[in-house]
């Protein structure tokens, strides 16, 4: 009985975010962690926040617009991405996670805790009441935080969007951003179970290496998975 349960758990789904500041890099690294864990045939899903579901979708464009700032500041943007959240985890996340699958998101609630919590002042009593309600046991196995200095993804941001305009966040100005920073490097220091904490500044494929290695290190694979890795 101990050893088939211990089995469950190893080929059980895994729940791993990529958070940071803007032009971080996390598309691009869940792209390649999700390429390497089909590679050991693992079933990966690629998801994000605000978004991966069809009502988390349009709630997103409300966010990213700037509009939900419009109906009543950082509490009602809060509330805007609990619904999110919400909609997200039961219609995705939970079920994935249910089939054993491996789940990749860009941003989850640590987010929330960085962008509304530190630099919108929502009293963290909110924010953790909202999370009881939105995701409930419901934790990340593993948080990626890919750290790299403001200017540096900024530039990287610009450049992605091309002629595009910068969306609610990017249009923040630098110490906006420098804050934000110093957000998640709080929320690394205070989980170091939970996160790693990774420099982004790096070439991607030294990052994805860095990413894999941490993965290998913090979640346990199957025998038979790893035997396909050494």
């Amino acid at each position: 009985m101990v050893e088939q349960s211990a089995a469950a758990n190893v080929n059980r789904g895994r729940f791993i975010t990529f958070e940071g500041g803007e032009g971080a890099g996390k598309s691009t690294q869940i792209k390649l962690l999700a390429q390497r864990l089909e590679a050991a045939r693992l079933p990966a899903i690629v998801t994000r926040e605000p978004g991966g579901s069809p009502g988390a979708e349009i709630i997103r464009h409300v966010l990213l617009s700037g509009i939900g700032r419009l109906i009543g500041g950082a509490a009602a943007e809060t509330l805007l991405f609990a619904a999110a959240r919400d909609d997200h985890v039961e219609s995705l996340i939970r079920p994935a996670l249910a089939r054993g699958s491996w789940v990749l998101c860009d941003r989850f609630s640590d987010s929330t805790r960085a962008y509304q919590g530190s630099l919108g002042a929502v009293d963290p009593g909110v924010l953790n009441a909202i999370e009881r309600v939105t995701i409930g046991d419901l934790k990340p196995d593993l948080t990626i935080i890919l750290d790299v200095p403001v200017e540096i993804g900024i530039t990287r941001a610009a450049a992605r969007r091309g002629a595009a305009a910068p969306d609610r966040f990017e249009a923040e100005g630098i110490e906006f951003h420098r804050k934000l920073r110093e957000a998640y490097r709080r929320i690394a220091a205070a989980e170091p179970g939970r996160c790693v904490m990774i420099d982004a500044v790096q070439p991607p494929r030294k990052v994805a290496d860095d990413i894999w290695a941490a993965v290998r290190d913090r979640l346990p694979l199957s025998k038979v998975t790893e035997a396909e890795l050494t």
